[in-house]
């Protein structure tokens, strides 16, 4: 794939695999739009593109501010007059039982993982359409392939996320609109300290197993390489990815295993 002169969205860029994207990407020659909601940490990934700068645009916003969400889309569109690639990465996880879990958290993190991610990709694919050509990626994770403890509203807004990309890619074929979702596995980021608890704090702490995670940039690279294959489903992760495979083909064994897991 040539990334000269593509316009690639990142969101979720202010840390993480999102910005590892953001240099394997400029590296390669691409444009960027980089959003996060934390814009002193865009503006710190932004200035670690040396002699990059000129290259990439920062844009910070909250996905769960999906009406502001249009606005944002047509200005980047004025800007920059295409978008070939949006990469949706933004989202948080959680960490509490369902019974200890109240309904506000589950709706907000449907909002931010869900609803946010497909406002963007709505919002974004009409330009797509207009220009001829376009490809739409969102991430889910391996806990969007079953169900995990202390992950309720988490996996089911992931799971979501299945249904919606699978059904972009079958109804824009013609239109030239590729979607692909990303699956990671363990990737050492800070998703697990970010995490929500019961009370909306966060979670404050790396999951021992995520800590022994792949690095975010082997795992941007591996989203790449799936995105030059076009592949529609991208596996990101380590061992732990055999799960999807046990799950799906020794479903017994799976919940052997599951029920095992102390979620504390």
């Amino acid at each position: 794939m040539d990334y000269n002169n593509k316009v690639f969205w990142v969101t979720g860029a202010s840390s993480g695999i999102g910005e590892a994207l953001v240099y394997e990407l400029l590296e390669r020659g691409a444009k960027l739009i980089a959003s996060s909601n934390k814009p002193d940490d865009l503006e710190k990934v932004k200035s670690r593109c040396k002699g990059k700068e000129h290259l990439i645009s920062t844009v910070a916003f909250d996905l769960a501010d999906t009406d502001s969400i249009e606005r944002i889309v047509a200005d980047r569109f004025e800007e920059y007059g295409q978008i070939d690639v949006l990469i949706n990465l933004g989202g948080v996880s959680q960490r509490s039982r369902i019974e200890e879990t109240p309904l506000w958290l589950d709706r907000k993190i449907m909002e931010i993982n869900y609803f946010g991610t497909i406002a963007l990709s709505k919002a974004v694919l009409p330009y797509m359409i207009k220009q001829g050509s376009g490809y739409i990626m969102a991430t889910s994770s391996i806990s969007g392939r079953f169900g995990f403890p202390l992950r309720s509203a988490y996996s089911a807004s992931k799971q979501a996320i299945h249904g919606f990309i699978e059904t972009l890619q079958l109804e824009n074929k013609k239109n030239n609109i590729r979607a692909s979702v990303i699956i990671p596995g363990r990737v050492k980021t800070n998703i697990s300290i970010n995490a929500l608890t019961p009370s909306g704090a966060t979670h404050g702490k790396m999951d021992e197993g995520q800590a022994k995670g792949i690095s975010p940039q082997k795992a941007a690279r591996k989203i790449l390489r799936g995105l030059e294959r076009k592949k529609r489903e991208i596996l990101v992760g380590g061992n732990e990815l055999l799960m999807l495979y046990i799950r799906k083909y020794f479903p017994s064994i799976f919940f052997n295993i599951a029920d095992k897991i102390n979620p504390h």
